[in-house]
């Protein structure tokens, strides 16, 4: 049965996804109609607001680029790539491999959601390769899939962006609700059994949807990732290229970094996304062969990294157009108005689980969404605390079926969205089933 169904999502998706970008346009394109006909703003008031809005991801989207290929770097490296074919050779079977990486990416992004996302993605790749020379045969879109939904407990975990913000002294509600605890959101029983019970249901349940052997789809057998350096006999080479085929360079810089980075965190730094880049930069240049091996990895990297340079622009605009017409504000005010005390709740997971289609940043959508919930939870008489953790989980929920932060995940993979969303969906389902549980009766 659960076979049946997955097969209906997976060919569903096969023959009507279509490319990231042209969905980024889609939604941009309904994100204007909507904007015009429903809010005062005009044609040109709107497209105004997508221009205003179009460059405001840049830091984050530079930070996600950097993210993919400096951990892409990082993962090529020698003694890493070595590590981590031998994480592989511990898989002896195609189930134990799904149900690991979900648990894995998981358990990665309670720590950090980047990590999360990155680095299981990576070990799938390396796994996938690995059994299918040991004849272990795994559907590789599955478990491609299955890191990637196991990384949506990152908005439950210590990079959580809403709950981090009511943690924040002088947080732009903090006249309104004070300051909350994270004791009271990703730390409350509620939330932690929520992530318990995900990391349970999701891997068996995602494990058990394993197509038959016959329609199973390898990871292909590739080369080295790495292009061969042009060797030049040692007597034929010219001071310069010695340097750029020596690790004195490399070491020297990555010893550099290494001191900030110790010093980061010995003082209390937390881990983000910049500071963990700084890490992958730290390792790729200690590891790396050479300086000229260090640029071709991250040469080899780089192109990977050309879909964000449109994508990310095109739902800064989005969240520009949703914004500044009101059509956010006006879209949740609807979801409020039929709400009382009980059902708010309810209401603000399904109102931010539509939002995140449209705003894919929990720290753009609680700008929009957390004022309006605050207050309607004040009127209502409704637990903040359980209003902002709704909006939180409503909007990690799409996140298995928005494009945006698979991009990276396919890039690595060298998937098509078309590949993993039907089981992508299947774990929208699950998620949900437990979210919607943990709403209604605790």
């Amino acid at each position: 049965m659960l076979q049946t169904m997955t097969l209906f999502f997976v060919r569903l998706a096969t023959r009507w996804m279509p490319d990231p970008l042209v969905i980024a346009i889609a939604l941009t394109i309904i994100c204007f109609g909507a904007a015009v006909a429903f809010t005062p703003y005009g044609v040109t008031e709107t497209i105004d607001a997508w221009g205003e809005g179009y460059w405001s991801l840049l830091r984050f989207t530079a930070q996600m680029i950097l993210i993919l290929a400096l951990g892409h770097v990082v993962a090529h490296t020698r003694p890493i790539n070595r590590a981590l074919v031998n994480i592989a050779g511990y898989v002896t079977s195609a189930r134990g491999a799904y149900i690991s990486l979900t648990v894995l990416a998981g358990g990665l992004a309670l720590i950090s959601w980047g990590i999360g996302l990155i680095v299981p993605a990576v070990l799938a790749r390396i796994i996938g390769e690995d059994c299918r020379k040991r004849g272990i045969r795994i559907h590789f879109p599955l478990l491609v899939a299955c890191p990637y939904s196991g990384s949506v407990l990152g908005m439950q975990g210590l990079s959580a962006s809403i709950p981090l913000i009511l943690n924040t002294p002088d947080h732009f509600l903090s006249e309104k609700i004070g300051l909350i605890g994270l004791e009271h959101t990703i730390f409350s029983p509620w939330s932690m059994a929520i992530v318990v019970t995900i990391l349970v249901c999701l891997p068996l349940v995602l494990s058990s949807a394993a197509p038959p052997d016959e329609d199973i789809i390898e990871m292909p057998l590739s080369a080295d990732i790495e292009e061969a350096l042009v060797e030049i006999p040692n007597n034929e080479m010219t001071p310069s290229q010695r340097l750029e085929r020596t690790r004195v360079a490399t070491l020297c810089l990555g010893a550099f970094g290494a001191v900030y980075v110790i010093r980061y965190f010995a003082l209390g730094g937390s881990l983000n996304l910049n500071s963990l880049n700084m890490v992958f930069v730290v390792v790729g240049l200690l590891f790396a062969d050479s300086t000229r091996h260090y640029i071709m990895l991250l040469s080899n990297a780089a192109k990977i990294a050309g879909p964000f340079l449109i994508q990310y622009p095109l739902y800064a605009g989005l969240m520009g157009m949703m914004a500044a017409s009101g059509l956010a504000e006006l879209f949740v005010s609807g979801f409020v108005s039929i709400s009382t005390a009980q059902t708010l709740p309810i209401w603000t997971f399904f109102s931010a689980a539509f939002l995140n289609i449209f705003i894919p940043s929990a720290g753009g959508q609680w700008a929009v969404q957390g004022p309006i919930m605050t207050e309607a939870a004040i009127q209502l008489g409704s637990d903040i605390p359980r209003i902002a953790m709704a909006v939180t989980i409503g909007e990690v929920w799409t996140n298995a079926i928005q494009p945006l932060y698979a991009v990276p995940v396919l890039a690595i993979a060298g998937l098509h969205i078309r590949d993993i969303m039907g089981y992508s969906v299947l774990a929208l389902m699950v998620n949900g089933g437990i979210y919607l549980t943990a709403l209604l009766w605790f």
